[in-house]
């Protein structure tokens, strides 16, 4: 891990009364708190994987790798616990939050009704350059696929559900939803990198784009559901097909 790669404003070089242009750098820093680009970092680190589930965060250690103080990290671990990427235990510390197959089911399950939900709203409401928008995302997705390179798959990928999400205008919802997708993010990594799932991933995006350009609420919202449905059998066909019992025995037995 590196240190923050935003550098602080120097103030010998700042522009006389603060007249001049700051550069992108510094309005990032001026428009940010520590402690969201610390959280923004580690954030970044958890989704690309280096850092993996399970393992221990300590602020110090954070702190120095990062080149700030233990403040703005307490902070970070806070709202990445809110965001469902960390669990903080008492007198243990700070863990890369583990999602098990069970959980990731039901994860899965949520998804769906609430993705349905969205399918509906927007064939009711999304305006044509909106409808644009999804079909270039869509379109970045599938140069993704013909290379298979599944990293640029899958940014697209989020990029795509969640501007869906901001596009109902609901903004409770988009909270739940994004951090449902940070809790899949690894189990669907996984996924969409078994042999020939990103092609077949590509048509389901392109058909929920489809049925909402045509304004036909039964039938995105069938297409999104149908969608998140797939993806949690991709998830079972990758853990082997006794993952499903076991998770529905693990529920009942809570």
């Amino acid at each position: 891990m590196s240190r923050l790669s935003t550098p602080m404003p120097d103030p010998a070089h700042a522009p006389p009364n603060g007249a001049a242009d700051h550069g992108p750098a510094i309005r990032l820093v001026q428009s940010s708190s520590l402690a969201t680009l610390v959280q923004r970092e580690l954030e970044r680190m958890i989704l690309a994987g280096d850092l993996p589930a399970g393992v221990k965060l300590t602020e110090a250690s954070i702190a120095e790798q990062l080149g700030v103080s233990r403040g703005p990290v307490r902070e970070a671990f806070r709202a990445l616990e809110g965001s469902g990427l960390v669990r903080l235990e008492k007198n243990r510390g700070v863990y890369v939050r583990q999602i098990g197959i069970g959980e990731a089911d039901e994860i899965y399950e949520l998804r769906a009704v609430l993705d349905e939900f969205v399918g509906r709203r927007l064939a009711e409401t999304a305006t044509a350059a909106q409808v644009r928008e999804l079909r270039q995302i869509v379109e970045r997705m599938e140069k993704a696929s013909a290379r298979n390179d599944v990293d640029t798959y899958l940014a697209a990928n989020l990029d795509f559900h969640d501007r869906l999400v901001e596009l109902t205008g609901n903004g409770k919802l988009l909270h739940v939803y994004r951090r449902l997708v940070n809790e899949l993010h690894l189990f669907r990594r996984t996924t969409l990198a078994q042999g020939g799932a990103l092609p077949v991933s590509t048509r389901e995006h392109r058909d929920i784009v489809d049925r909402i350009a045509a304004g036909q609420p039964a039938a995105a919202g069938r297409a999104l559901y149908d969608h998140v449905m797939a993806s949690r059998a991709r998830m079972h066909k990758t853990y082997g097909n006794g993952a499903t019992a076991t998770s529905r025995r693990a529920a009942r037995g809570r």
